[in-house]
C-alpha cells in the first residue's frame, strides 16, 4: 500500500547511499525503539544518506508525512493486543517488492520481526538487497510475563531463523550479544546507544515540578520512566518505594509512562504520582527533579532511560547487565544489583534513602560519563556496519566476475 510520493535525488556516488528503515513502530509513538530509529535516521540524514522509511500506518498521523530528502511507505496496521497505542504492521511483501525494483536500496535495516518484517525480509531476499536486521526487543522473555512461557521455544525458533537470514543482527550491548549468540543466532554485532546531554541536564531542575509532587527540597524523589506494563517488574519498584519510607523522611516515587497497567497500579497506589507519557522538555525537567532512579525491568535489551537518568545527574538503581552494566560504575556512578536479585533491589534503594547525602555526589559522577556518550558517534558506527558490509559484498561480486572472466580465458 503506497502512501506517500516517492522523492529521487541525485545522491553523491562515493559517500551517500539510500538507506530503507523498516520498523513496527516510529514517532509520535513514544519507547525506546522508536527513539532510538529517530535518532539514527537523523544521525544518517546529517551525514549526507537517503534515508526511506517502511512502517504501519498510525491512525493519529496525517496520510503521509514527506520531508525533502525522505519517503515513508505506509503499511495497513492492526493494534497490538494489550497496548492500545501500539500498532503492528501487516505483511507487505508483494508493496515493498514493487516499490524496491522501483527505488532499490543499496541496504536495508529491519528493526522489527513482526509480519512486516517478515514479510520485507523476503522481499528483500527475492531481490537480492542487502538486509541486517536489529534485535530491540526480548519478545521471547515478555510471554513469561503473559502467561505464554510455553511459547518461548517456538519464539526463540522464529527469532533464530529470521535474524540468521539477515547479513548480520545489531545488538546494543555485549551480553545481549553473547545471549543470542548462545541461541544459535549468527553474525551479531554491538551498536551501543547515545544520550542528549543537552536536553537531559541537571540544570532543568524545577522548584514548580517538585512543588507539583508536594516534595519539599529535602525530600527524596525517586522516579522511573517507562511502560507501565508486566514485563517492566513494576511491582519491585512499589516495594522498593515503600521500604525506602520506611528508613528514610519524606520519600515520593514518580512515575511517568503509560500503558496497560497504568489504571490498576493507580486504584492500588494512590500514594504513587502518576504522570503519564511525557517526552521532550516536559520529560527532561521531570528527570532533574527527581533524586535517584529505580529501574526494576529485567527484559531490556538496552534501556535508554538508564542514560537519560545519569545525563540528568539522578543515582539510578537497576540489574547489572543491558546499559546498566555497559555504563555504570558500581557504587561510583550508580548502583548495580545481581540480574534478578529482588531483594537486593529493595534492599539498595532503602540504603539510599538512609544515606541521602551518597546522592549528590554519585549523581554528578553519572552525569559526567553519560555527557560523553554521543549519539552521532554510534550513528557513525550504524552507518559503517550497514555501508561497509555493501561495500564488501560489491567487491567480492567484482572479483568474482574478474575470476570467471581469467578462468573463461
Amino acid at each position: 500500500m503506497r502512501s506517500a510520493q516517492t522523492i529521487r535525488f541525485a545522491p553523491n556516488p562515493i559517500k551517500s547511499r539510500h538507506i530503507c528503515i523498516v520498523t513496527e513502530t516510529y514517532p509520535p509513538e513514544i519507547n525506546g525503539v522508536s527513539f532510538t530509529l529517530a535518532r539514527l535516521v537523523q544521525g544518517l540524514r546529517i551525514l549526507g544518506h537517503y534515508v526511506s522509511i517502511v512502517r504501519p500506518r498510525q491512525p493519529d498521523r496525517p496520510a503521509a508525512t514527506l520531508d525533502i530528502d525522505s519517503t515513508e511507505t505506509l503499511v495497513p496496521s492492526l493494534p497490538l493486543p494489550g497496548y492500545s497505542g501500539l500498532r503492528f504492521g501487516l505483511p507487505a511483501g508483494k508493496a515493498l517488492r514493487q516499490e524496491w525494483s522501483r527505488n532499490r536500496p543499496d541496504v536495508i535495516y529491519i528493526a522489527t520481526e513482526g509480519p512486516l518484517g517478515w514479510s520485507a525480509l523476503r522481499a528483500a531476499l527475492d531481490l537480492d538487497l542487502t538486509v541486517f536486521s536489529g534485535f530491540h526487543t526480548s519478545f521471547d522473555r515478555y510471554s513469561h510475563y503473559y502467561h505464554l512461557g510455553w511459547l518461548q521455544p517456538w519464539i526463540a525458533r522464529y527469532l533464530c531463523k529470521f535474524h540468521n537470514r539477515t547479513h548480520g543482527t545489531l545488538v546494543a550491548s555485549p551480553d545481549l550479544r553473547d545471549e543470542l549468540c548462545a541461541m544459535g543466532i549468527k553474525n551479531v554485532s554491538i551498536l551501543g546507544r547515545g544520550v542528549d546531554g543537552k536536553l537531559f541536564d541537571p540544570s532543568r531542575r524545577s522548584a514548580s515540578v517538585r512543588q507539583a509532587w508536594r516534595a519539599s527540597d529535602d525530600d527524596i524523589v525517586a522516579l522511573y520512566v517507562g511502560r507501565v506494563a508486566a514485563e517492566k517488574n513494576l511491582a519491585l519498584a512499589v516495594e522498593a518505594y515503600h521500604a525506602m519510607q520506611e528508613v528514610g523522611r519524606g520519600v515520593k516515587f514518580v512515575l511517568v509512562g503509560d500503558g496497560p497497567l497504568r489504571v490498576s497500579l493507580q486504584e492500588q497506589h494512590p500514594d504513587v504520582i502518576f504522570c503519564g507519557a511525557q517526552q521532550g522538555e516536559e520529560l527532561a525537567r521531570t528527570y532533574a527533579s527527581a533524586d535517584m532512579f529505580l529501574f526494576p525491568s529485567e527484559t531490556e535489551t538496552f534501556g535508554n532511560v538508564t542514560l537519560e537518568a545519569m545525563a540528568s545527574g539522578l543515582v539510578v538503581v537497576a540489574f547489572d547487565y543491558a546499559a546498566a552494566r555497559m555504563h555504570i560504575t558500581a557504587g561510583q556512578s550508580g548502583v548495580l544489583v545481581p540480574y534478578g536479585d529482588s531483594s537486593g533491589f529493595v534492599a539498595a534503594a532503602a540504603k539510599l534513602a538512609r544515606e541521602p547525602q551518597s546522592l549528590f555526589h554519585i549523581g554528578q559522577q553519572a552525569r559526567s560519563y553519560a555527557t560523553r556518550l554521543d549519539w552521532q558517534r554510534i550513528v557513525d558506527k550504524f552507518a559503517r556496519l550497514l555501508i561497509g558490509a555493501r561495500e564488501d559484498e560489491a567487491r567480492d561480486a567484482v572479483a568474482a566476475e574478474i575470476l570467471d572472466a581469467m578462468t573463461a580465458v
